[in-house]
């Protein structure tokens, strides 16, 4: 990759450095909708209609509108300067689908964790996953219409979260919101890694 980008320099043309975020969350949390809405191209997509195959393993409490699921990834692209790219990878939500998850988080700067606060306990298995792994994350608590609020310190007890680990209110059909978001990952990143947090 190296020798690659320096010919690309060479001859005149940059190839962007590109940072890896995962987004992940339970199943109908809102993942496709907030990959959709950052993404500045048309994002890559994995949905498939519902059926009543999965009637006895996708549990609609909650989400009776929901009429897809994502089976593999969602894929965005955000390119903040010409020398830096974030890409966005929306994780599967079902547990059938978790085989996939090792290979999606492979080198990822870290992830957002979606909240519906409908199906809280939903949010565990991502949680889990990467506290298990050292993974950086912060929790974006998606604000569904219709649905009760709650403040962020009731859902962080509720989630049994460090008290280090940063919670925001979101709305994932937003693109400032989704933003947000995604500078409250950066900052906890760098945080983390004792750089300066960069301005947002």
């Amino acid at each position: 990759m190296d020798s690659v980008r320096y010919d690309a320099e060479r001859q005149g043309s940059r190839i962007p450095i590109a940072l890896k975020i995962l987004i992940a969350g339970g199943f109908g949390a809102g993942k496709t909708t907030l990959v959709s809405a950052l993404s500045e191209v048309r994002p890559l997509q994995t949905e498939e209609i519902l059926t009543g195959a999965g009637a006895d393993t996708d549990d609609l409490s909650g989400v009776e509108g929901k009429s897809t699921t994502t089976v593999a990834m969602d894929f965005g692209r955000i390119t903040i300067n010409d020398d830096l790219q974030l890409y966005l990878f929306g994780t599967p939500g079902q547990d059938r689908f978790w085989f996939l998850w090792d290979e999606l988080a492979f080198g990822a700067l870290g992830a957002v964790v979606l909240a519906d606060t409908r199906r809280l306990a939903d949010c565990f298995p991502s949680i889990d996953y990467f506290e298990q792994r050292g993974v950086p994350f912060v929790v974006g608590v998606n604000c569904f219409d219709g649905s009760q609020r709650f403040s962020l310190e009731a859902v962080r007890r509720a989630l049994d979260l460090d008290p280090d680990v940063p919670m925001v209110l979101c709305d994932a059909r937003d693109r400032q919101s989704g933003k947000a978001v995604l500078i409250s990952l950066v900052e906890h990143v760098a945080r983390q890694r004792g750089e300066p947090v960069p301005a947002a």
